[in-house]
């Protein structure tokens, strides 16, 4: 009989150490949990043809080949759907699964069966079900007595052969088909690999010793050489099986573990199974005892092994380390406090950090961070912590005792060394001493990268000083506090486009070149540009638009969208209508995608999720959008193909910013719309010769003295007044009202043209009112008539000048007071427009009815104002 083969890892593994017996164990568990598939506890993993996350049957209906790539198409199918596009360019995945006929299949899916008479010898003919000495007979027969039939012959065959037992190699799980021990598949790769060890059967060793019942032996020239062949060759490639045969326990458990942890993840990419199958056979023929050996040699493998073993690593990292231990790794896991970043890595690797106890107190601030209770939103303040503890003990090492590896050797010179040589790299934009860029290459040290570095470098020691750590470790106080903010930036706006630029960046030969060239797999590249042309909109607001992002409002174009940086959800501005019917085709473009991949359009919950522009990486239920750098990239080469020099997406919003106020909108309109934190915000992007505020004080009125209630305020609704209210009462003065000495008359007669019937005495009438550029003018009345009542002759005089005075004097009491509670009073009194011609800019125009209003609050009540 053939001799039964020890599986590889109890011949050759090394002792196991407790660290390996102890994650078996944890792994062990993990699989044995309630909530894991029983599929991925096997050794022979048989993936159902339609399993949802490593389905391998081709999508075209009835057809039972498998899958030939990453994609869903047998390899006819494949060929069949490339000659459809060649013929027309407009055929769509989804009409050519739909009229698409199943492929002949000549094969059978899964194990071969067994003879029909031997059960325990593996069919030799697929079609007859014959082993191979049964075959023999049958051809015999049928060349001696071609009239018999096949089911006769079958009757007279009663006494079966007796079995080889199971494939030697350690990795197969089928029948051996022959004395060699081999099954049919392993025996054709033994020969063709040379027949390492010569092991061969005797000559006529089916008379001599089968048919007479002896068993047949094995003739080796080297035993030793065939039984290592048999352990490291790799097993026969089934369509849907993950063979884990043969692996040491350990490995075994983590490609089960990963395989599941993998179904688990919402963003993820298609492991096809031939692949996963790969990565375990070199990890059988390497001879690991764990995935973690592979990782250094992990960027020389293929980019399919690479990601399924990057993946895998990842997940067994967090198995594998607490918290603790990725502190001493030198890494931080951020999946240990509950956080994942979108299309980042949830390992973060601090190792540039030359000093442990700086890495410590950098990974102890990241914790923070990630513990705390609204925690980062993106991964910016992380990166730029670690880049100023980078850039700090690449400094240390240099020039510090030790290295910088003794905390207690290093003192305030040290840390103003430090800032003085980075303020230099900032002033001369030198090469930084430890960034480097993804080439390798030192980053070169900008203003902005110099005020990170020194901003969270300080924030880190700070908060190591106020937790006590930095007491702990020895660290000098004089060391920390010598480190001075880096301050805050300076506001610059970005320019808007200049006119030959926007005529490139609209021209549609150019749009066409975008989508072309920058854009080959369609993912809306242009689309998008034009979207943030027309709307203004940040980038990643229209970058992450879902699907039902659009909609008709008694006939007008919406586009609802999530400022998420001013925490305005769901906002809805309106859109031209060449906008609306590009993003209609978008839509249709990404419900044709779900459509060919899923085979079925989406349901109501499925659409809304929808991303407009979705990804097609980590992406399986169209959920995640395109990110910014692959838009920022295509843009980029694209504005270096034109030659036009360097500008980003982001200079559209000034430019729309600018044209809304050169079309006269004013900078509530523009903040309102362009969703923006404060009127100062609006200022910054749109770019004017004067300042608006100056033209905002000019919309805020006041009762005149000769009103009922001087000094009452007409711009400020009460506070039980809703906003949709005080709009509606807003008045269009520029057709009610005309330009009068210190203010405007709202009498409609003189309005229209008419004569004053009061002999234009404005200031005692009370249809005058008076806005908040007349402060400066009405001061200087009130100095004039201080001045008179200082000089009068008696008591009685100046007396009676006050009382004519005092309805003025409470007008520019109530205008100051309301001023004031705008925080405009300071910018009011730096204000002197009494030429005709500034009354007619439409910004003086707005206003809302006395009789409609409230009375001034006092100046100790906070006086409210709404937009």
């Amino acid at each position: 009989m053939s001799e039964i083969l020890l599986p590889l890892h109890t011949i050759a593994d090394p002792p196991q150490r407790r660290e390996g017996r102890d994650r078996l164990e944890i792994l062990t568990a993990l699989l044995g949990g309630p909530h894991v598939d029983p599929l991925f506890r096997e050794a022979l993993i048989e993936v159902p043809a339609e399993h949802p996350v490593f389905g391998w049957l081709c999508r075209v209906k009835d057809c039972y080949h498998s899958r030939s790539n990453s994609r869903d198409l047998c390899h006819p199918h494949k060929a069949e759907w490339e000659r459809g596009r060649q013929a027309d360019p407009e055929l769509t995945r989804r009409d050519f699964l739909r009229d698409a006929t199943p492929a002949k299949f000549y094969g059978r899916l899964g194990e071969p069966p067994v003879c029909r008479i031997c059960p325990m010898r593996p069919a030799r003919h697929h079609g007859l079900e014959l082993c191979l000495a049964h075959l023999g007979r049958w051809k015999k027969v049928c060349a001696t007595k071609p009239s018999l039939a096949f089911e006769d012959w079958l009757g007279t065959q009663t006494e079966p052969f007796h079995g080889y037992g199971d494939c030697r190699v350690a990795s197969c799980q089928s029948l051996a088909s022959s004395p060699l021990g081999l099954c049919w598949v392993h025996e054709t790769r033994y020969a063709a690999e040379g027949r390492p060890g010569q092991a061969m059967r005797p000559p006529k060793w089916f008379n001599r010793y089968e048919m007479v019942g002896r068993p047949v032996p094995t003739l080796y020239g080297d035993k030793a050489e065939f039984h290592r062949w048999c352990k490291e060759t790799h097993p026969v490639s089934r369509a849907g099986t993950i063979n884990l045969q043969g692996l040491p326990p350990l490995v075994r458990a983590e490609f089960q573990w990963t395989l599941f942890a993998h179904t688990q993840r919402a963003a993820r990419t298609y492991w096809p199974t031939w692949w996963v199958q790969q990565l375990v056979n070199l990890a059988r023929e390497r001879r690991v005892g764990s995935l973690t050996e592979l990782a250094e040699e992990q960027s020389q493998l293929d980019a399919r092994k690479r990601f399924i073993l990057h993946e895998s690593l990842t997940e067994l990292r967090i198995v594998y380390f607490t918290k603790d231990e990725t502190k001493e790794a030198g890494y931080i896991e951020t999946e240990h406090f509950g956080v994942k970043f979108p299309q980042r890595n949830s390992n973060w690797d601090l190792t540039d950090v030359p000093q442990r106890w700086l890495r410590d107190l950098l990974w102890e601030n990241i914790a923070d961070r990630l513990r705390s209770a609204k925690g980062p939103r993106s991964t910016g303040p992380l990166d730029n912590d670690r880049r100023s503890c980078v850039e700090l003990g690449a400094f240390l090492e240099i020039t510090a005792p030790g290295g910088g590896h003794d905390p207690r050797l290093l003192d305030g010179e040290h840390m103003e060394r430090f800032v003085a040589d980075h303020s230099r790299r900032i002033r001369e934009n030198l090469p930084a001493l430890g960034v480097r860029g993804h080439k390798g290459k030192p980053s070169t040290v900008t203003e902005s990268t110099g005020r990170f570095v020194f901003n969270h470098a300080r924030q880190v020691l700070r908060s190591a000083l106020d937790s006590g750590r930095a007491e702990d470790i020895g660290l000098s106080r004089k060391f920390i506090v010598a480190l001075p903010t880096g301050g805050t930036p300076t506001l610059k706006a970005r320019r808007p486009f200049p006119d030959p630029v926007a005529r490139a960046l609209a021209d549609q030969t150019n749009l066409d070149l975008l989508a072309a060239r920058y854009d080959p797999n369609n993912h809306g590249l242009r689309d998008a540009w034009e979207a943030l042309v027309f709307t203004g909109r940040r980038a990643n607001e229209v970058l992450k638009l879902r699907l039902e992002c659009v909609s008709v409002h008694r006939r007008v174009p919406f586009l609802w969208h999530d400022q998420t940086k001013v925490g305005n959800l769901d906002e809805a501005i309106r859109i031209p209508e060449t906008l609306y019917l590009r993003l209609q085709k978008r839509q249709q473009i990404t419900l044709d995608r779900f459509e060919d991949r899923h085979g079925r359009p989406p349901t109501p919950k499925e659409r809304a999720e929808l991303a407009l522009f979705p990804s097609r990486n980590h992406n399986p239920k169209g959920t995640i959008s395109i990110s910014y750098s692959f838009f920022h990239t295509g843009f980029s080469s694209w504005l270096e193909d034109l030659e036009i020099g360097a500008w980003v997406p982001h200079q559209a919003r000034h430019t729309l910013a600018t044209n809304l106020l050169k079309h006269g909108a004013g900078l509530h309109h523009i903040k309102k719309y362009l969703g923006q934190v404060s009127q100062r915000m609006a200022e910054h992007y749109a770019k004017v010769a004067s300042s608006e505020i100056d033209e905002v004080l000019e919309r805020l009125w006041v009762g005149g003295p000769g009103s009922a209630s001087p000094g009452k305020l007409l711009v400020s609704p009460d506070q039980d007044m809703t906003k949709a209210d005080a709009e509606a009462m807003a008045l269009d003065l520029a057709r009610n009202s005309t330009p009068a000495e210190g203010g405007f008359c709202t009498f409609q007669p003189v309005v229209r043209g008419d004569a004053c019937p009061w002999n234009m005495d404005c200031h005692n009438c009370d249809k005058f009112v008076m806005s908040g550029a007349d402060l400066l003018y009405w001061r200087r009345k009130a100095e004039q008539w201080r001045t008179l009542a200082e000089r009068a002759p008696d008591d009685a005089t100046a007396d009676y000048l006050h009382q004519v005075f005092e309805p003025t004097a409470r007008a520019i009491d109530g205008l100051e007071s309301a001023l004031a509670a705008l925080g405009l009073l300071e910018d009011a009194l730096a204000l002197d427009l009494r030429r005709p011609q500034d009354y007619f800019h439409r910004l003086w125009s707005l206003a809302f009815r006395t009789s409609d209003l409230a009375e001034t609050p006092d100046d100790t009540t906070e006086l409210e104002m709404t937009e």
